[in-house]
């Protein structure tokens, strides 16, 4: 299994330190947080295959950075914990953990749970990529390059991107893009999504000849020449 990234996140440095010795030796790649706000800027730069989780820690506790990863990505994760307390461990899988450890542990036994994992979760570690012209979307991370380039895009504007994208070629009403983006009760006007898209132009200018205006309609994202 070796070759993945794993994000360790843990507010004791002897014990984080311990565990990241664990994971090199086995050949994975390892990142390292000291607590839930660090995690959470780690996994997006970072783009980690599995995360390991100490539950209590400062700031922001494996609770709550579990509650904020799972809005943006279903990556195995693993709760590490010094207590074995039953309502701990529900608590945990309730809100989406992939497994619970509990303090103190074998190498092998963190080892061997980190693979059952990745193996579990089979695909849903792969980036799903997808690519038009110079821009590369990757929605697992709601991040989109233009050449090598890193566009600061909001989530609204990613959407819309990627829904031009998904039907290039076509034209998507700004009804459907209201819908599909701010959802079917959004009570704002179609402006909004005028708004949306000008700045998207703006901020990806070699592609903003290709988003098309249909007047009076939507917009269509025409083909590559």
């Amino acid at each position: 299994m070796s070759g993945y990234k794993v994000l360790v996140v843990e507010d004791e440095p002897p014990m984080r330190e311990l565990i990241a010795s664990f994971l090199i030796e086995e050949h994975y790649e390892v990142a390292e947080a000291a607590n839930g706000v660090e995690a959470l800027q780690q996994f997006k730069s970072y783009h980690p295959d599995v995360m390991v989780v100490d539950i209590m820690m400062p700031f922001m506790d494996g609770f709550e950075l579990l509650k904020e990863i799972r809005q943006l990505s279903e990556i195995p994760f693993i709760f590490l914990s010094a207590r074995g307390e039953e309502w701990d461990k529900v608590k945990g899988l309730r809100l989406g953990a992939d497994d619970y450890i509990v303090k103190p542990f074998h190498s092998g036994e963190l080892i061997a749970r980190i693979e059952t994992v990745l193996r579990r979760s089979g695909s849903k570690t792969s980036q799903q990529v997808i690519r038009s012209g110079n821009m590369t979307l990757d929605l697992d991370y709601m991040e989109v390059r233009s050449g090598d380039r890193l566009i600061p895009l909001t989530k609204k504007e990613f959407e819309m991107l990627a829904l031009l994208i998904k039907y290039k070629g076509h034209t998507v009403t700004r009804a459907r893009l209201m819908e599909l983006v701010w959802g079917p009760d959004y009570p704002g006007s179609e402006r909004t999504v005028d708004t949306h898209m000008k700045t998207l132009r703006m901020k990806l200018p070699e592609e903003s000849d290709r988003i098309k205006t249909v007047r009076g309609v939507g917009y269509r994202l025409e083909e590559t020449p």
